[in-house]
């Protein structure tokens, strides 16, 4: 793997001397007092580290002390009365200049409890350090905008050299091939060559302005006056900055997908978080950026920053090793957040670029990961990248992470996507919060490194990197998240992988083991169709998304680790109309999650458990395989009827397991129903409310560790170690109790879907054994 060097960005101090002030060059970037004493900037909120690089473009950058005096508060104040008053100027010590950069570099924006510590710790006045600050922004404006005008003169005299070739050999055509007159209608090889060039060439400075347009929010034109021979040597430069793995294809090479991962249809209801955010896109450039740089680093360092666990599997993050390599590109971490960061790496049978594809559209993301993600959209798109290899790709996100228990709040998160191409076949995918006021969540510099390692399999390396506010954490879940196994790396790979596997299985034609009587290939499809919305609705019912709109219920007599929430359909043709109820909670089991999950999964010991059994035999009428391993499928269940009418029911099934965990999800459904999805008819249509399990890994809760050691390794169990010597299981059911939507919900429905749940458990707890 390559090295990626840490170059830390200077800090811009341009000079600007105060007769240029007035200067008609400066007034994109520079307004005049107002009567107030403000000064007006365009792009205030700019972040100062993406000037930094310019140095590496030929312009010199010196500091502020080295040119000129800042006027205090006072003095501006002066100037700002008449012209007959002389100016004064102080002039800074060094080490106010010091601290001064020194803070700015951290925080370009200080509010007025920070610039009255500076004007006390530094001995100015309170308006010095105000206007302190914002000369300095305005300095980074303008460089900014010079560095823009130099990329885009630079291509737009590329183009008028090559129309200049273009238009002499047409004038004069001469055979390549001979010296002489060409023939009419003839075109030479160069000059076919330059035109496909020259069309290339126009393509990407349309898009290039378009793109400086949004980040600006001003136009600007592809014409311009010749360019100094010195400048960036990518037009793109401006929006993705170095790459680290050598070598830039920005050339849109069409891959082989392999296969396409969902087709987004389920998703399509999905919306924005309500709330909306005022932002200055061209402070996203840096961060995407910064973003960008720190996850290739951090996957392709290993120890001191990465502690590997005893099986070589997930890996943790040295904290003191971190603060020591990198800076935060969002700011310092509130002091009651807690730290989850860790990293894996596996292959998956699937083309980085398939991959690539479905990480940049929301809803597809959300079918990739629906026991992760309970919802997803996407926001903006503020750089619509080149061709379909999403290199350069920049977009505004929303979405909300979970955890398959009530006992975890769900974490909002608006933040931005960045997709890199380094070089062929190698992408880089990042996400990093950019909303503060988004509480209990921030994303740091978090995704995955992909490579293509032959026509079929690609190499993930991901990263996941999250502060977050444990107090809002169930005690029993807490050291699940702080170890890194509730929204850690190894639960993405894992279900990236899974599905990856399920795809592959679904396009195989002879899958050993299944049992298709009576269904057709396209009831096939029909059928995991349903069962996926019957999975997606379970997760949503369990952690209490946003996707459906939950009223809580407090019951005096239920306990407090079990979460009921009410809600009413009115129009919902995939759920029974009338009053819906959902009860779930999570309990440790002393057992381990392969042996629970196959006894859950096992039809024939259903009876042991489930009140739809009627305490008799179970029999699978219908086996798809999802996966490898026998429990990755989908069943259609019959069990024993104690009259006539529950012979026209019947149970959909759904269990999978892997490293991240285990799921067994199941909803009745009724014969006819079920005959028109398995003959490839829609299945939208069939009512369901689905309940279930989902079993987590275990950490027993008289484990208090999961917090960073003294040398900043985060304590992280091992799944074979002795600590770990059981696994958390959640229980949900989703129960219609009056099918009329504007029925009121009584006490006694309430305690009826409680006592099912204590019951469920203390029967499955009977059949294992255990207390």
């Amino acid at each position: 793997m390559l090295s990626y060097a840490i170059v830390e960005p200077p800090l811009l101090t341009q000079h600007i001397p105060i007769s240029m002030l007035s200067s008609p060059s400066l007034s994109l970037s520079y307004k005049r007092m107002d009567g107030h004493g403000e000064m007006g900037l365009i792009g205030e909120n700019f972040d100062p580290g993406f000037v930094g690089r310019m140095k590496e473009d030929g312009y010199e950058i010196r500091s502020e002390s080295d040119n000129f005096d800042v006027a205090s508060g006072d003095d501006q104040d002066a100037a700002a009365d008449g012209p007959s008053k002389k100016k004064k100027y102080h002039r800074h010590t060094p080490r106010q200049i010091q601290e001064l950069e020194s803070f700015f570099k951290e925080c370009p924006h200080p509010d007025e409890k920070q610039r009255m510590e500076l004007s006390r710790r530094l001995g100015l006045e309170g308006k010095q350090i105000k206007f302190w600050f914002q000369n300095r922004r305005t300095q980074m404006k303008t460089q900014l905008e010079r560095h823009e005008n130099v990329i885009l003169r630079q291509e737009n005299d590329k183009l008028r050299a090559e129309n200049d070739l273009l238009k002499q050999a047409m004038t004069a055509p001469i055979c390549s091939s001979c010296g002489g007159p060409a023939v009419p209608g003839e075109i030479s090889y160069e000059q076919h060559q330059l035109r496909i060039e020259n069309a290339r060439l126009k393509d990407e400075l349309t898009r290039i302005c378009a793109l400086t347009n949004k980040f600006l929010g001003r136009p600007l034109s592809s014409s311009g006056s010749p360019i100094p021979p010195h400048g960036l040597n990518s037009n793109l430069e401006l929006a993705v900055g170095r790459n680290g793995f050598g070598g830039l294809n920005n050339a849109g090479t069409s891959l082989p997908m392999g296969f396409e991962f969902g087709d987004g249809s389920m998703m399509s209801i999905v919306k924005p978080m309500v709330n909306e955010m005022q932002y200055d896109r061209s402070a996203f450039v840096d961060v995407a950026l910064s973003a960008m740089d720190e996850l290739i680093k951090m996957a392709q360092m290993d120890n001191p920053l990465w502690i590997k666990g005893m099986g070589g599997g997930m890996e943790s993050l040295n904290v003191e090793e971190y603060r020591r390599n990198f800076s935060s590109c969002i700011g310092m971490k509130p002091s009651s957040y807690a730290t989850e960061a860790t990293k894996a790496t596996g292959l998956v049978y699937l083309r980085g670029l398939a991959l690539v594809e479905a990480l940049m559209d929301a809803n597809r993301w959300v079918e990739m990961f629906p026991c992760m993600i309970s919802r997803a959209a996407t926001i903006d798109v503020l750089s619509s990248g080149t061709g379909v290899t999403r290199d350069n790709e920049l977009q505004v996100m929303d979405a909300e992470f979970q955890v398959l228990s009530p006992l975890v709040p769900v974490r909002q998160v608006r933040f931005i996507r960045f997709c890199k191409q380094h070089s062929e076949g190698v992408w880089a995918v990042v996400d990093v919060s950019i909303d503060p006021s988004i509480p209990n969540c921030r994303r740091l510099p978090s995704g995955c490194v992909i490579q293509d390692v032959d026509t079929k399999c690609s190499k993930i390396t991901w990263v996941e990197h999250s502060e977050y506010d444990d107090s809002a954490v169930h005690h029993l879940l807490q050291p699940l998240l702080s170890s890194g196994f509730g929204f850690g790396a190894h639960r993405w790979l894992a279900t990236l992988q899974r599905q990856c596997d399920c795809m592959a299985i679904l396009m195989s034609q002879d899958i050993p083991g299944e049992n298709n009587t009576g269904i057709t290939p396209a009831g096939r499809k029909s059928m995991i169709k349903l069962a996926q919305r019957m999975t997606y609705n379970f997760c949503a019912g369990v952690c209490a998304s946003s996707v459906h709109k939950w009223d809580k219920l407090s019951v005096g007599n239920v306990g407090e680790d079990v979460r009921v929430m009410t809600r009413k359909n009115i129009n919902d043709p995939g759920e029974p109309h009338g009053v819906v109820l959902s009860a779930a909670t999570s309990v440790w089991m002393p057992v381990t999650q392969e042996r629970l999950f196959d006894f859950l999964r096992d039809e024939r010991m259903r009876s042991e458990w489930d009140i739809l059994s009627h305490g008799g035999p179970m029999q699978e009428m219908v086996h798809v395989a999802k996966g490898m391993g026998h429990g990755n499928c989908v069943s259609l269940l019959r069990g024993s009827a104690i009259n006539a009418n529950e012979n026209n029911m019947l149970i959909l099934q759904e269990t999978w397991s892997d490293a991240s965990g285990a799921l067994v999800v199941y909803a009745p459904v009724d014969i006819s129903s079920m005959s028109v999805v398995m003959n490839g008819g829609d299945s939208t249509y069939v009512a369901l409310l689905p309940s279930g399990f989902a079993i987590l890994p275990g950490i027993s809760p008289s484990y208090h560790g999961g917090r960073s050691e003294s040398n900043g390794a985060l304590v992280k169990p091992e799944i074979d170690g002795s600590i770990v010597s059981g696994c958390l299981l959640t229980v949900g059911f989703q129960i219609l109790v009056n099918n009329v939507p504007t029925a009121k919900l009584t006490v006694e429905s309430v305690e009826t879907v409680n006592n099912l749940i204590s019951c469920t458990i203390q029967k499955i707890k009977a059949a294992l054994a255990v207390t």
